[in-house]
């Protein structure tokens, strides 16, 4: 599967960014899917995570009540809703397929391009 995550931008803190992830083919259904984001000088780290059927998501801290992940596999998308956005946001963000478990568990085979985001203060 081939993934093009788009979205990305410059925001103003507190504002709200839209991350999308489309998946090339018609298998898109049996990924679990994740975000993650690599900041400058940092560790790439996960921070959303959806089962295949979108019916579980998992988020890490940093992120929690502040971000949404969702899919609609009729569309082979996925996205990632940014509200209360902080400059310790920015960071190059990437969205990535797991045909085999989910979240911290999954082995993530495909990966998106990445798409900069960019939190100013």
């Amino acid at each position: 599967v081939q993934l093009q995550a788009s979205g990305g931008g410059l925001v103003q803190a507190g504002g709200s960014l839209r991350l999308s992830c489309v998946a090339s083919g018609r298998t898109f259904s049996t990924y679990a899917m994740s975000w993650f984001r690599q900041a400058p000088g940092k560790e790439r780290e996960l921070i959303a995570a959806i089962t295949w059927t979108g019916g579980s998501t998992d988020y890490a801290a940093s992120v929690k009540g502040r971000f949404a992940i969702s899919r609609d596999n009729t569309k082979n998308t996925v996205y990632l809703q940014m509200d209360s956005l902080k400059p310790e946001d920015t960071a190059v963000y990437y969205c990535a397929a797991s045909r085999t478990n989910w979240g911290t568990q999954g082995q993530y085979d495909y990966w998106g391009q990445g798409t900069l985001v960019t939190v100013s203060s």
